[in-house]
């Protein structure tokens, strides 16, 4: 018998489910160096991780100077970064294993990203996912991105389920604050162990400071159990 009788789960796509920082980082890294930017690093991607590849682009336009527009910008990176995620984009093997955890209990289950939603179901097909994870949003589809809670108050609405019996999972501090917001609990895993200090990971039910190398799938549903 469950113990997660009445519990839905939604999960962040990017740095939670699956390990695709490294194709948005490279993605972007090719935009910008056709704009005349040619100093784009990892650290520097480091400090767009967690809010949507719109809001991405529209900060470069200000901050780079660049003379393309937002709809160009979005629509080249989105471009690359399909290119790159469509066909090696790895599930954390913990992750996957917690899903089909769930899935065997019939844990209703949504997927909410900041990405858009091609990206988001190309890359739930090329790792089998979507199997599970029928559930959809992009941040494309409301008003506000993360940190607002708009993704996951849709990803409730859609699931036909109340916010507060919702578990987040997030690897970005915008993610946590944006669960936070709509009254959900939430598994913070930093995709930046470094920024595990943030305050809005404070705000987690259960902050796993050192990332995907701390989350197992079996201590995850043991939390949620005790947590329901």
């Amino acid at each position: 018998m469950s113990g997660l009788g009445g519990t839905s789960v939604i999960f962040d796509l990017d740095g939670t489910l699956v390990d695709s920082e490294p194709h948005y980082f490279e993605a972007g890294r090719q935009v910008l160096a056709e704009h005349g930017i040619s100093d784009f690093t990892w650290a520097d991607h480091q400090r767009y991780v967690g809010i949507s590849t719109l809001e991405t682009v529209t900060l470069w336009k200000r901050e780079y100077g660049l003379t393309a527009t937002v709809d160009e910008l979005l629509a080249a990176k989105n471009r690359r970064y399909l290119e790159l995620a469509r066909t090696s984009t790895r599930a954390y093997p913990q992750m996957r294993e917690f899903v089909e955890l769930l899935a065997a209990e019939g844990v209703p289950m949504a997927v909410a990203s900041g990405s858009s939603l091609e990206a988001i179901t190309t890359v739930l097909a090329g790792t089998g996912l979507d199997a599970r994870l029928r559930t959809v949003v992009s941040a494309d589809e409301v008003d506000r991105g993360k940190p607002a809670p708009d993704v996951f108050l849709e990803a409730a609405r859609r699931l036909g389920v109340a916010p507060g019996d919702c578990i987040v999972l997030e690897d970005a501090a915008p993610g946590a604050a944006a669960a936070h917001a709509a009254g959900m609990r939430c598994i913070a895993i930093p995709y930046v162990p470094a920024q595990a200090d943030a305050a809005d990971f404070a705000t987690a039910g259960l902050l796993l400071r050192r990332g995907q190398r701390e989350f197992t799938a079996r201590a995850a549903y043991d939390w949620l159990c005790r947590a329901k």
